[in-house]
């Protein structure tokens, strides 16, 4: 009979420390060159239980170890019974390194364009998956009804008028006195196909990436290499007026989801030459292109090279939309205030590239990304360009009094409601009193049941299309919020807390920082509940630590506070344009004037001077 033990001694069990028995795991077993599996001593042991297994296991060993003496060395163990020759067990190998695997064997396989007619024919319907993949156009035909050629597009993604007119149209209708004899001689067809872009490829890869754009790919008999020509034709959707950037005063047009227009629409504003464009492909399974702009005499080489470290860095699957790549890039994923700009305007866009940023596009998506950027770059608008400086620094104020009272309203109110009674004045709080009077819930749940109550109609409204959205958002605030006081749920006065607190929130002009205030208010609301003034002094300064401490692409998010080298002077209060003579000091720019000293010469020249009319210029 097991004696019972003390309760000091369970006690000391408690916080003795005892070894752990790790459970066995699954090894997958190895087999040796003549087909017999090598056996795990310790697992196979406690399956067969006895000495008898553990012997049978010795001499098995010991007698393979004798039938290939002198090989093998190094697997050779001296233990106090004899040698045993131990092999090492395989583990079953993760995804990655399954891929990996499969990529080092894949780059190993060459993917040259050959000599030969069917080979290439071939390796290009194994690419496509032919005959199960209906979307490839093979169009095979004879060059002066001698040579055999054959193109092929993807249907739906190239235009085929240009592949008719310019493509097929020149090749068949050549004489076949022109083309030179044998197989193996050379043909001039960038000379024969019309049009504007033509490339010469040796690489399937390369071919079928160019086929996977909408170009098509014309292959010749004898040639060693695979004509792609310019032949995009899939159907896009045109400049159309910007959804969630709208402005009053200023430009109307946003981007769209075709980067090539995208790109266009950048350059129609920055006429300069040394605005250039990178492209790069991103996505192992699914390649989408992604577009770097910036102006090289102006943007810091430093961030232009971080900023192509970042992107070649990426390994992913495929890349869908612009959000994905925010998240893959920015330096602090786990941040809830965004360290990357989004834009849809092109405006915008241009006007910081000029500042020294720079604007990253996805193909596909209509939004721009903006890096490196400081709080103030958030809290921006592109109306403020086209105000008068002292509008637009009252509006500018206007923004950042929101941003705090999106943030602290709710949590001000419930500490002052819950800790502090005597900082309210007496008529106040006797109103507040009577109006809670039948409200049978604590101040915290009002708030909750409010805000998730607001939040769940304007997510509604969202989700909903048209003009039922804004219909229904309305309309449900009114019933909800009348029915919700009538029903004694909650204050009046807590009604018009949630309200301007809603407000203030459709103030901030930046998506992405609505959403992280929409989630800092719930954080303060905790905090006043819980702990009152000091909770929300104490969320506060937790709030400026997280802030102090993130970077967008090597600047520091508060840079316009510190560290500061230059007072900027379009930070919160916008001076006039002509004073504005450099650009921001923490972008670090290779030209810091923007413009002279002096920009409105006309006031200081003589206004009865003679000024030759312009000379005759064509847009």
């Amino acid at each position: 009979m097991k004696k019972e033990q003390s309760i000091f001694a369970k006690a000391l069990n408690l916080i003795t420390y005892k070894k752990t028995s790790r459970p066995e795991t699954f090894v997958l077993p190895e087999t040796d060159e003549k087909g017999n599996m090598s056996q795990n001593s310790n697992s196979q042991d406690k399956g067969k239980g006895g000495q008898d297994s553990k012997t049978l296991t010795q001499n098995q060993d010991k007698q393979n170890l004798s039938g290939k003496a002198g090989n093998g060395a190094d697997e050779q163990r001296v233990t106090g019974v004899g040698l045993q020759k131990r092999r090492i067990p395989k583990k079953p190998l993760s995804p990655s390194q399954v891929k990996a695997a499969k990529a080092a064997a894949d780059s190993e396989k060459t993917d040259e364009v050959k000599s030969d007619y069917d080979s290439n024919l071939e390796a290009i319907k194994q690419t496509f998956h032919l005959p199960e993949n209906k979307d490839l156009i093979i169009r095979e035909f004879k060059i002066g009804k001698k040579r055999k050629a054959f193109l092929c597009y993807l249907d739906g993604m190239a235009d085929k008028n240009i592949i008719n007119e310019y493509v097929l149209s020149p090749l068949l209708n050549m004489p076949g006195s022109v083309l030179p004899e044998g197989k193996s001689s050379a043909l001039d067809l960038e000379n024969i196909i019309e049009t504007n872009d033509v490339k010469k490829l040796k690489s399937i890869n390369k071919v079928t990436a160019e086929i996977l754009k909408g170009n098509t790919a014309l292959y010749v008999d004898g040639l060693d290499y695979i004509l792609t020509c310019e032949s995009i034709g899939f159907e896009k959707r045109g400049v159309e007026t910007p959804k969630s950037e709208a402005i009053v005063k200023g430009p109307q047009e946003g981007f769209s989801e075709n980067l090539r227009t995208n790109i266009s629409l950048l350059r129609r504003i920055i006429r300069n030459k040394d605005l250039v464009t990178e492209f790069f492909e991103i996505g192992e399974q699914s390649s989408t292109t992604v577009a770097v702009v910036y102006l090289q005499n102006i943007l810091n080489p430093a961030i232009l090279n971080e900023v192509r470290r970042r992107l070649q860095s990426i390994k992913t699957d495929f890349l869908l939309s612009v959000g994905m790549l925010e998240e893959l890039i920015e330096d602090n994923p786990y941040s809830i205030v965004p360290t990357i700009l989004t834009t849809e305007r092109p405006d915008r866009a241009a006007a910081n590239i000029m500042e020294g940023r720079v604007a990253i596009i996805v193909d596909g998506s209509p939004i721009a990304l903006i890096v490196p950027v400081t709080i103030n770059a958030l809290m921006h608008s592109s109306e403020d360009a086209g105000l008068k400086w002292y509008y637009t620094t009252g509006l500018r104020f206007i923004r950042f009094v929101a941003f705090a009272t999106a943030v602290l309203l709710p949590g001000f109110y419930l500490a002052l409601t819950t800790f502090n009674h005597e900082m309210i004045p007496t008529d106040l709080l006797i109103a507040i009193a009577k109006a809670k009077e039948n409200v049978p819930f604590p101040t915290i749940v009002e708030v909750l049941l409010m805000e998730l109550g607001f939040e769940l109609i304007r997510e509604a409204g969202v989700r909903i299309p048209g003009i039922i959205g804004n219909t229904l958002g309305i309309i449900g605030a009114l019933i909800l919020g009348e029915a919700a006081v009538s029903a004694n749920i909650v204050s009046p006065v807590l009604i018009i807390i949630v309200a301007a607190t809603g407000l203030s929130n459709f103030a901030i002009p930046n998506y992405s920082l609505a959403f992280g205030v929409r989630v800092l208010r719930f954080y303060f609301i905790l905090a006043g509940a819980f702990l009152g003034f000091y909770g929300l002094a104490l969320a506060a300064v937790l709030l400026v630590l997280m802030l102090v401490n993130l970077k967008s692409f090597g600047i520091p998010f508060l840079s316009i506070v510190a560290p500061r080298s230059k007072k900027g002077k379009d930070i919160v209060i916008r001076w006039p344009l002509w004073l504005q003579e450099s650009r921001p000091d923490f972008l670090n720019p290779q030209d810091r004037q923007r413009q002279p000293e002096i920009t409105r010469q006309w006031a200081q020249e003589d206004p009865n001077k003679q000024v030759p009319a312009p000379s005759d210029s064509k847009e």
